[in-house]
This record gives C-alpha cells, sequence and structure tokens, in this order.
C-alpha cells in the first residue's frame, strides 16, 4: 500500500497557489494597462478628415418696415386741411388823389383813359360847375349780374376837379337834364340838392334823369371838397336794351343799392402837397475892379 506525503504534497500546493496568486495579479495589472492604453487610442484617420459641421449663423434682429396705421396717427399729428377763401371784395387805392374804397371782385374796375372813355359815354359825363374835372377811376357791373335783361350799363365812377373852391363844389352844373314826369312826357326841373353823411365826410347831394328815345339814364352825383380839391362820386344806371324774347326790365333801385354799397366805402385820405424847391438867387456878376 502506497503512502502519501501529506507534507509535501502541502507544501507544494501552497506554493503553487502564491504563484497562481501572483500570476493572476500579474495578469490583471496587464489587463488594466491595455484596457486604459484602448481608451486613449487616437480617432481613425476619416474621422479626422471629416469637415466641421457649419454652425447656424444666429439670426439678426427683424425690424418692420412699416409699422401699423394707429402707431403712425399716434406718433405724427393730425392737421387739419385749411380752405382760404378768396375775399369777395377787392380794394382800390389811388396815392395821388388819396382815394380808397372797396368793389365786387366780379366787377370790373377800369382806371386812366379807359375809366375817361366809361364815364363820356353817359349823358353827363361830370357833374361840375365849371370843367376841368379828370376821371380817377370807374367800376362797371358786368352783364352776366342780370342776364337777359334791358341793363345798358351801371357804374361808380370817381372824378377829381382841383380847380374848384370848396363853395363851387358844392353846386352842380344846373339843370340840364330832364326829369320824367310820366312815360310819354318829360320836363324840365331842377334837381334837388341834398346832404350825404358818408363816414365822417359830409357830402352835396343830387339825383338826375335824363331821357334818350327808348333809353332812360338815371344818375346820382355826390360833391365833397378835400385836399383842396373838389371830388365827385357818381352812380349810373342806364336801361333801354332792346330784350331777347323772354327778357325782363331791371330793377334800376336794386341796381343802385349795389352801387351804393360801393360808396359806402369811400375813404379820402390826405395827400401831401409836392415839396417845392425855392432856387437860390443867381449870383450878381462880378464886375473886375478898373
Amino acid at each position: 500500500m502506497t503512502r502519501i506525503n501529506f507534507s509535501s504534497a502541502r507544501g507544494t500546493s501552497k506554493f503553487e497557489r502564491t504563484v497562481s496568486t501572483l500570476v493572476f495579479a500579474g495578469i490583471l495589472i496587464v489587463c488594466s494597462v491595455a484596457v486604459g492604453c484602448s481608451s486613449e487610442k487616437p480617432k481613425p484617420q476619416s474621422s479626422i478628415n471629416q469637415p466641421a459641421m457649419a454652425q447656424p449663423a444666429p439670426q439678426a434682429a427683424v425690424i418692420p418696415t412699416s409699422t401699423p396705421a394707429t402707431a403712425v396717427a399716434a406718433a405724427k399729428p393730425m392737421h387739419k386741411k385749411v380752405v382760404r377763401r378768396v375775399p369777395t371784395t377787392v380794394t382800390y387805392a389811388d396815392e395821388s388823389s388819396g382815394v380808397s374804397f372797396q368793389y365786387p371782385r366780379k366787377y370790373a374796375l377800369k382806371t386812366g383813359e379807359d375809366a375817361d372813355k366809361l364815364i363820356s359815354s353817359d349823358a353827363i359825363p361830370m357833374d361840375f360847375v365849371q370843367a376841368g374835372g379828370v376821371a380817377v377811376a370807374a367800376v362797371a357791373v358786368p352783364e352776366s349780374a342780370y342776364p337777359k335783361s334791358d341793363l345798358a350799363t351801371a357804374f361808380f365812377n370817381v372824378s377829381l376837379n382841383k380847380s374848384l373852391t370848396a363853395e363851387q363844389c358844392g353846386e352842380f352844373s344846373g339843370p340840364q337834364a330832364k326829369v320824367a314826369v310820366s312815360a310819354d312826357t318829360a320836363a324840365e326841373a331842377t334837381p334837388q340838392v341834398s346832404k350825404v353823411m358818408i363816414g365822417d365826410m359830409e357830402l352835396r347831394s343830387r339825383e338826375t334823369v335824363a331821357n334818350d328815345g327808348t333809353r332812360e339814364e338815371a344818375s346820382k352825383y355826390y360833391h365833397v371838397f378835400e385836399n383842396g380839391g373838389c371830388y365827385e362820386f357818381a352812380l349810373k344806371v342806364a336801361t333801354g336794351v332792346e330784350t331777347d324774347e323772354g327778357g325782363k326790365r331791371v330793377d334800376r333801385e336794386e341796381v343802385f343799392k349795389r352801387l351804393e354799397r360801393i360808396l359806402a366805402t369811400v375813404k379820402i385820405n390826405p395827400v401831401s402837397a409836392p415839396e417845392v424847391t425855392a432856387s437860390a438867387p443867381a449870383a450878381a456878376p462880378v464886375t473886375p475892379a478898373q
């Protein structure tokens, strides 16, 4: 019967276990090192050469180009459209005579030779007691104001006579106009002279009516002495023009009212007389001593 030496077997077994333990520890250490190295292994070349992905650029803030109508209305105040109305009257002013007055814009203003022609067409151009009157201005009522009527002419005029005295300015040319008594007859009569106040001016006035066939001319004259001269304001209405079928006779008094509105605006401003420079006396010639 074979006997086994357990003492030696145990010794060998212990040694082997020790060696095995060391070997196992070494394997673990080697594996740990291998695993660490594998984790630090560089990336493949293909991944390095791939282009980097473009990063999206941040979007700029979008500012609206148009603002709501309500915001614009709040920022910009609303301005009302101002409608300028053209005055219905025009002011005439003459520096040389000092006369000014207002007349309707639609009426025709005539001055100088044009005014003289219009005044001369009347039966009594001027009603001064003496000659020397000069036409300053005239305003004619347009035919469109009385369409299809028997109105011939209607105008307001201003004349000036600087050769009259204040006393003579209160007189008129005399009973040279005919005053209608009826439709068929006319009689000579002396028009009555009256006083009229216009503003602060006291004027002498008279009215005349002259017949010439089918034409009838009515006139109202006003005189005032200012600036060393006699001013005459005349209102004249002539009727009797043949009318078309369906025409009508004009209301002469209504026409006079229109002209009287112009007369009511008359003003006479002071006019300074031109300065006359006295010439120096001529020096006596000097006789040389003998």
